[in-house]
């Protein structure tokens, strides 16, 4: 949970990686008797405002879990909205992404999706592929543990194939065949809404990462509100598995 945000503090340790759960868009619809999709409309739009923010502070990628492979259980004209609305937040603000260099990736089973989200998608993840001041990484059609599977299924292959040494099969080896390869794990995971789960997010890349929840629904997620969770994030101390003598002795480590 969050402390309240205080009247000043040191700045905090940037992270390099954020992976953001943006939840709780229904209920603050809900909360103000409003359709549940101007819920997810106002969270686009904070999403928008949260890149601007990331970039500002020095952060370099944030992946943001934009619709999960679980999301397919919700109801058929909820999701259809889900999409034109993606759809038109693209087009709105391709632009503002393109000024601030911005890349834009996505992670996930994107064969799925409708032809009018996706062919304007991968238009401008290709287009934007040679930005770089900053990663957007939207997982859309996407489960931790179905990466998992595919990963698995693509080292059993090559076992198979007689292209990988089953006894040689290490972290690299498994990194290498999930959707970020090539991409730094998130050093901090934040979840709005006071849901206290990763939901199947990032779950591998996640080993190490710092972990905080913030009660805020999405929509209402300010930039005050991220630079609370940046906070809490520097007040960390992260071992990775050594004792506090050794990294106070290595502080690079």
């Amino acid at each position: 949970m969050l402390d309240p945000l205080p009247t000043s503090t040191l700045k905090p340790d940037v992270p390099r990686h954020i992976g953001i759960i943006m939840d709780g868009n229904g209920r603050w619809a809900a909360a103000r008797n409003l359709p549940r999709l101007e819920g997810h409309r106002r969270g686009g739009e904070r999403l928008i405002e949260i890149v601007d923010a990331c970039i500002d502070l020095g952060v370099s990628t944030l992946t943001v879990f934009a619709f999960s492979a679980e999301n397919w259980k919700r109801p058929p004209e909820e999701i259809s909205g889900l999409f034109k609305l993606g759809e038109w937040i693209l087009r709105a603000h391709l632009a503002r992404l393109e000024r601030r260099n911005v890349r834009l990736r996505a992670i996930g089973d994107l064969s799925a999706m409708p032809d009018f989200i996706r062919r304007p998608l991968t238009d401008v993840i290709e287009s934007s592929k040679h930005n770089t001041a900053f990663t957007l990484v939207v997982a859309l059609n996407y489960g931790a543990r179905q990466e998992i599977v595919r990963a698995a299924q693509a080292i059993a292959e090559d076992t198979a194939a007689g292209k990988i040494d089953p006894t040689k099969v290490d972290w690299s080896t498994v990194e290498s065949r999930l959707s970020t390869a090539g991409m730094p794990d998130p050093d901090l995971i934040i979840r709005t809404s006071g849901e206290f789960r990763l939901s199947n997010f990032l779950l591998l890349q996640s080993a190490y990462a710092e972990i905080v929840f913030s009660t805020v629904f999405w929509p209402d997620f300010t930039k005050e509100q991220l630079q609370l969770a940046l906070t809490e994030f520097g007040k960390r101390e992260r071992r990775f598995g050594m004792t506090r003598e050794q990294i106070q002795a290595t502080p690079t480590a």
